[in-house]
């Protein structure tokens, strides 16, 4: 059985991807999750080295094999479990296209709407950048949507494509990103994926603080609501 290595549910957003594509393809698997470090003297790619090479998360450990980011992870299980693409060719390759720039672009989008599961924060203005990172997203969305006809962006199964931009139904809630349909269809539908729902309500009972962490979410907004268990943690 594959081991997956993950963080804080609240804060990883790199973490979820391959978790849920797991979850919701119904890989077997187990999940350790090693809380990310507060302590200068213990820094966090210190204690992930102990199973990550780089030092970071998510890793996935398949007897001797250790692969390490996200989207490797989904590269060695698309070798394994059929659905994890979608069969069609142009779907495919449309999935692939819009995994990769999920996964390498969207700066804007990464440092001003960090992912805070339990946070809800009130955004009174968006930067340029924010907006363009926001409405390309919805026109991914739109077009999968569009072109292999849903309910999924790459057709009717659940596949890598959904699992990249599931970190963006978080963060368009967090923050109250508003779309319009049929994209806003669809951030409906993934919310309501059972996996989703776990990942959400795992999140909300965490103990862990972490102060950058807090303080990166309310770089656009005020705090609105805190929807997480007050038990606190360093």
């Amino acid at each position: 059985m594959y081991t997956l290595h993950i963080a804080n549910k609240n804060y990883s957003s790199w973490s979820l991807r391959p978790w849920l594509l797991l979850r919701e393809r119904n890989i077997a698997f187990s999940e350790q999750l090693t809380p990310f470090s507060s302590d200068a003297r213990h820094p966090t790619s210190e204690l992930y080295r102990h199973f990550s090479p780089s030092g970071r998360v998510p890793c996935l450990i398949d007897g001797g094999a250790t692969v390490w980011d996200s989207l490797a992870i989904v590269e060695y299980l698309a070798e394994r479990h059929p659905g994890v693409w979608p069969v069609d060719g142009t779907a495919r390759a449309w999935a692939r296209c819009v995994c990769a720039e999920m996964h390498s672009g969207f700066s804007a989008l990464r440092t001003l709407h960090t992912m805070n599961c339990g946070l809800r924060v009130r955004v009174a203005e968006r930067p340029p950048a924010l907006v363009a990172d926001i409405a390309r997203i919805e026109d991914i969305w739109n077009e999968g949507l569009a072109r292999f006809g849903g309910p999924f962006l790459a057709g009717a199964e659940f596949s890598a494509a959904d699992a990249f931009f599931a970190p963006v139904a978080f963060r368009f809630q967090t923050y109250g990103v508003i779309i319009a349909a049929p994209a806003e269809d669809y951030l409906r539908r993934l919310m309501a994926l059972p996996g989703m729902r776990a990942w959400e309500a795992a999140a909300l009972v965490e103990p862990w603080r972490i102060p950058s962490h807090e303080n990166d979410a309310l770089r656009t907004g005020e705090l609105h609501a805190d929807l997480r268990t007050h038990v606190t943690a360093a």
